[in-house]
């Protein structure tokens, strides 16, 4: 579990998010609604700061730059950035009003929503104090976030500015849009519109057009990761030319507020941590079902999403089948865990038999399988016989494995240095023999194979039958 948090900095629309908590019991007297009966007022913050909050979860160090106006309301919001533990520099224009979004909330409930803000785009001059700060700053980000609600912070030419800058110093620049004119954040890394914001902006049916979208926002765009929210349905995204969605880890859902917001945070920790878009996906979609499933806008830990992570994509068979990188991710803490490897090229009770023993030594049994290329080093040209795919999606079928991992060297002593597995289990023809990765496991457990059961002879039975046929 070695992650490695990054050193971001948010740039975007920040506000203030009022949740005013009573009950309701009568109707008013003056008019045909609810009377709410205060118990309680809470200032949170909200849209970049949002974003922020679920950085700060997943124990990143944040630099946020955003605009204020000069009123009561930026006094709450210092006050609420002063108890987070991150450095913040807020842009006063005397005209604007600071944005805050009030909402009545009856018995988990929220009934009315009232806004105070101003949307206008800011001024030139502020625009250029952003863009001199952060030209100074940007030296010390590893990843750069732009939270745009549409509230003016983020206009064209500075977005654009920003982009430009970033892809200066080769800094990965991530986008949660919200204007319809997609031009705004040309050459960004990535963006994260959802199918609304998708359709808008690209005036086409999204459900119809899924990967003519993700095409265009790689294409007209340069958009180096294209991806696309879906909502309930998961998250699209495009690798070479094809489109996978992946689906939504969420079962229970209370609340999508900020869910945008932990999605683009999870993604930017995960990519930052060399993650495969689609592996970024799962993670995003993790954190995603941690948020929804709390009321208000939410953070999801990195235990959290770990922890919905390994629950969810571990339903199917092929599920079971990952890469290293995606096992590391998932990889549950403070369980035995238990490693063997092999070809297991044709599946047979000897197998069967030998992984039962196997996973009961342990909580998580994790199965080495030889790549292709490895099996024909090791056995020769004519082997396989069953390509690894096949190999894997079998192994994958038996109750008794967590996950399979395919290797392309010889041994599997990277993938055990890796694992770092508590007990390391081979057949007992290893007897008086060195196990590879013996030297990282805590233990190296030998196991008798059933007497007659093996790969070589069913192929021979099968060789001698087509003799004799």
């Amino acid at each position: 579990m070695n992650f490695k948090a990054p050193t971001v900095c948010v740039i975007g629309d920040l506000m203030i998010d009022e949740y005013i908590f009573g009950s309701c019991e009568r109707i008013s007297p003056e008019a045909p609604v609810q009377v709410l009966n205060v118990k309680d007022t809470q200032n949170r913050l909200g849209g970049a700061g949002n974003v922020v909050n679920n950085l700060l979860a997943l124990n990143c160090e944040v630099t946020l730059i955003s605009v204020t106006g000069d009123d009561e309301n930026k006094k709450i919001l210092e006050k609420l950035l002063n108890k987070k533990k991150l450095n913040y520099t807020l842009f006063t224009q005397n005209n604007r009003v600071t944005t805050k979004k009030s909402r009545l909330v009856a018995s988990n409930q929220q009934i009315l929503r009232f806004d105070n803000e101003t949307t206008n785009p800011i001024s030139k001059e502020i625009e250029e104090k952003i863009l001199k700060f952060f030209d100074k700053q940007i030296k010390n980000f590893d990843i750069i976030l732009l939270s745009d609600y549409n509230k003016g912070v983020l206009t064209f030419n500075l977005s654009q500015s920003l982009i430009s800058i970033a892809n200066k110093y080769d800094k990965p620049i991530l986008i949660d849009p919200k204007s319809n004119n997609f031009l705004k954040y040309k050459n960004a890394t990535l963006l994260t519109p959802n199918k609304s914001e998708a359709s808008n902006a690209l005036d086409t049916n999204i459900d119809n057009n899924l990967q003519t979208a993700l095409l265009e926002l790689r294409d007209k765009f340069n958009i180096k990761y294209p991806l696309i929210t879906l909502s309930e349905d998961g998250i699209a995204i495009l690798e070479s030319d094809n489109v996978s969605v992946i689906k939504t880890a969420a079962k229970e859902v209370y609340d999508v507020t900020g869910a945008g917001d932990t999605v683009i945070a999870a993604l930017a920790f995960a990519l930052y941590n060399n993650f495969s878009l689609k592996e970024a996906a799962k993670f995003a979609n993790s954190a995603a079902a941690v948020v929804v499933a709390k009321v208000g806008s939410a953070t999801a830990s990195l235990e959290e999403i770990l922890k919905v992570q390994n629950d969810i994509y571990k339903d199917s068979i092929e599920s079971k089948i990952v890469t290293l990188k995606e096992l590391l991710t998932i990889l549950p803490q403070n369980k035995k865990i238990v490693f063997t490897n092999g070809c297991f090229d044709i599946l047979h009770p000897g197998h069967a038999s030998y992984l039962n023993k196997a996973k009961e030594l342990g909580d998580i049994l994790i199965v080495g399988l030889n790549s292709d290329d490895s099996v024909r080093r090791l056995k020769g040209k004519n082997r396989p016989i069953n390509n690894q795919q096949d190999r894997a999606y079998m192994l994958a079928a038996l109750s008794s494995t967590d996950y399979i991992v395919i290797f392309e060297e010889d041994t599997p002593y990277e993938l055990i240095k890796a694992i770092k597995p508590d007990i390391l289990v081979k057949g007992a023809d290893y007897k008086g023999k060195e196990v590879v990765g013996s030297d990282i496991a805590k233990e190296v457990v030998l196991i008798d194979f059933l007497e007659g059961k093996s790969t070589t002879d069913i192929i021979t039975k099968i060789r001698k039958t087509q003799c004799i046929s």
